[in-house]
This record gives structure tokens, C-alpha cells and sequence, in this order.
């Protein structure tokens, strides 16, 4: 009888295993280990992730429910509570932060369907935590603790391509500051990373940047443009101009934007409201420009899913690490799930396949044959799986 292994196997073929060796020398995580690998626990996390479990003790029964399988996925012995706790307590996080990106390596870039250059969405989103995490992510409004889970989403693969975890006060631009921008590609914001040195930067780089302008900000119209509708479009645009932001900051300080020729594009969405966009793409039309800005709604429906169908909401551990290590099992689940969504053709939606992967995660199954019934077996073959 052909053997088939279990979707667990199959999706743990897509991780880098000689650079997650290196990564496990690098931090010295496997020191002084005696049960429980740095392996283990990736695999344990990643089962949690996919299957909806988000108690230790739910973790553990699990796991000890199909000991017999845990061979094949690299471990010998389920964990124990205490000890997956004190490894997602003290074990590096960054280690999973750089598997995530070297797993990213593996994703191949589909071809581009509306927009000829790559297009990096940044946004950021709260998530609850334990009240004991209240000593290093307090968080005054709620009276409890909360942390930010900022992410740049690629557009054309639909996967985060870099994300951080921070305290809930830490302002969006810190991290948009942090990252190193990357000549042609177009990064689209909302108003939370407004700005002036960051939108600088981004030009001075050969970025382009799409995002809004606040009521108070008055620029000088330096030229205006004609205005073009896009038939196919129900975003209006009603007015298309140069313009130029050059008068000084608070503090009398210096505008790093005194010399740059930028581009506002008013539109009105659906509801009627009126929306001043601003980009330092001078050449595209404004309808491109619109509908730049309306693709940023991509990462807030990531948001939604990875809440929805990942453990994001309720935390393993109460400390900084635990909490950076659970939500970087998160990403990278969900980049495997991409990755394996991607190989079959039977299941359009990456929910329906999400779900029944959980599903069927420790049973022997192919991801094009999720839909189907399983293999009958013989009675010879069920009698030797008894016996073994």
C-alpha cells in the first residue's frame, strides 16, 4: 500500500531546515536542552497555530494524542506544560523572526497584474494581552495590557514581508523609520505615518509613497492638472494638482519637503466622501493613484483573517519573548499556508483551505485531495496498523 504522509509532514517540507540548524547555533537555543528542542517547539507552536488551540494544557493533550506520529515530525515525546512554557518564556524570539524571513525566500513572485513595480503596504494592529503582561505593555486606555503588530504586506503575494511587535504606545512611524527602503518599489500608508522626514526619505530613495493629507495641511498649488475619469472606476476624481508643502515645521524648524514637487489627487469614494490623496508620483494617472491608495484595504482584511483563523487574540506566556514568539509562528503559518495553498487547485479560497487543513492535520492526506474521502484500507493493512 503507497504511504502518504500526514499534512503536518507535508507543510513542514516547506521550512529551511539547514538554515534553521544555523539559526539554532546562532542563538545557542538548543544549550543545555535535555528534553524539549528548539524543533520540538517550533513544531509544537505551528500545530497550535493550525489547529486553534491557545491553552498549554489544550497543546499538551493534543500532542500526547498522537504520540505514535510524533516521530515523523521530528521529536520523540510530547511536551510537558511547564517546560513549553519556560521555552516560549526564554528561548530567543528572534530566531523565528529570521525563519520567517528566510522562509519568504521560497515564495515566488506571480506576475503582476495591475501595477508595474512592487507594492508594500504598511499598517499596524492592537492585540489583547494577559493582564500580567501589564509590566512591560501597559495600556492606559483598556486599564490591561495590549502590544502593536506592526506588518509590511506584499500586494502581489498577499503574504507580511516584515513585521515587529512593540508596546501599544509605540507610535507607527518608529517603525517605518526602522525599515530600509528598497529603490522602486511603492509603499502605501494611511495617516497614522504622516510625516514629512519619512515621505522625504522615501523620494530620496526612488520609492513612491502613496497616502492622504490632513484637513490643517495647506500646501501651495504650483500647477494644476487636467482631470481624467476612469470609466471603469466608481472612485470620482475631482481635482488633480501639483503642489508644494514648503512652509516651516513647529519649532521653527526646517521642512525636509521645502524642495519637492508632490501630487494631490481629491477623490470621492462611494459614500460620498472626500478623500486629499498625496503621492510624489507626478507621471501616473490619477486613476492609478486612486486605486493605489484603495488597495490598502488588502492589509486590513490580513488583519481580519489572522485574527479570525490564527492564534493572535490569547497568549501562551505573559512576557515580551513569549508574546514575540507566538505571533512570529503566527506569520510564518500563515506564509505556510500560502505556500501549500498554492501547490493544488481543488480548493480556490485560502479559508476553506485553512480550515480543513485543521481538519485533517495529523491524518494522511494530500493537500489536492482535502475535498475527497479517504483511501479505503484494507483489512490486512488495518490489522498491521493495530498491531503496530
Amino acid at each position: 500500500m503507497p504511504h502518504h504522509n500526514s499534512l503536518m509532514s507535508e507543510l513542514l517540507k516547506f521550512i529551511p531546515w539547514p538554515a534553521f540548524e544555523r539559526l539554532v547555533d546562532k542563538y545557542g537555543s538548543d544549550r543545555n536542552t535535555r528534553t524539549l528542542s528548539t524543533k520540538s517547539q517550533f513544531v509544537t507552536l505551528l500545530h497550535a497555530q493550525l489547529c486553534g488551540h491557545d491553552s498549554l494544557r489544550a497543546i499538551t493533550t493534543t500532542m500526547s494524542s498522537h504520540g505514535h506520529r510524533l516521530y515523523h515530525l521530528g521529536f520523540c515525546q510530547p511536551p510537558q506544560r511547564s517546560t513549553l512554557a519556560d521555552a516560549n518564556a526564554k528561548r530567543p524570539a528572534a530566531l523565528y523572526g529570521e525563519l520567517f524571513g528566510c522562509l519568504l525566500r521560497q515564495l515566488n513572485r506571480g506576475q503582476r497584474r495591475r501595477f508595474d513595480c512592487p507594492v508594500h503596504l504598511l499598517d499596524s494592529t492592537t492585540v489583547p494581552l494577559h493582564a500580567l503582561s501589564k509590566i512591560w505593555a501597559p495600556d492606559k486606555k483598556r486599564d490591561g495590557a495590549a502590544g502593536k503588530l506592526h506588518v509590511m504586506f506584499d500586494l502581489d503575494c498577499g503574504v507580511p514581508v516584515h513585521f515587529d511587535v512593540s508596546r501599544v504606545r509605540v507610535n507607527d512611524i518608529a517603525f517605518a523609520k526602522a525599515m530600509l527602503p528598497v529603490s522602486g518599489t511603492t509603499y502605501i500608508f494611511d495617516m497614522g505615518y504622516y510625516d514629512f522626514s519619512l515621505w522625504a526619505k522615501l523620494d530620496t530613495e526612488n520609492c513612491r509613497f502613496v497616502t492622504r493629507l490632513k484637513r490643517h495641511t495647506k500646501p501651495q498649488i504650483v500647477t494644476h492638472r487636467e482631470v481624467v475619469q476612469d470609466g471603469s472606476s466608481k472612485t470620482v476624481i475631482i481635482a488633480d494638482r501639483v503642489i508644494a508643502i514648503a512652509h516651516r515645521m513647529k519649532a521653527n524648524r526646517r521642512n525636509p519637503l521645502e524642495n519637492v514637487h508632490l501630487r494631490e489627487v481629491v477623490v470621492e469614494i462611494e459614500t460620498g466622501k472626500r478623500l486629499r490623496l498625496v503621492t510624489n508620483d507626478l507621471d501616473a494617472p490619477a486613476a492609478t493613484i486612486a486605486n493605489l491608495y484603495k488597495a490598502r484595504w488588502q492589509i486590513e482584511l490580513f488583519f481580519k483573517w489572522t485574527k479570525q483563523n490564527l492564534r493572535v487574540r490569547r497568549f501562551l506566556g505573559t512576557n515580551e519573548n513569549a508574546v514575540r514568539t507566538q505571533l512570529g509562528i503566527a506569520m510564518i503559518a500563515f506564509v505556510l499556508l500560502k505556500l501549500a495553498h498554492a501547490v493544488q487547485q481543488s480548493i480556490p479560497r485560502l479559508l476553506d483551505f485553512a480550515r480543513l487543513i485543521a481538519t485533517h492535520l495529523m491524518t494522511n492526506r494530500r493537500f489536492d485531495q482535502l475535498t475527497k474521502p479517504p483511501p479505503k484500507c484494507n483489512i490486512h493493512a488495518q490489522k498491521e496498523l493495530q498491531l503496530c
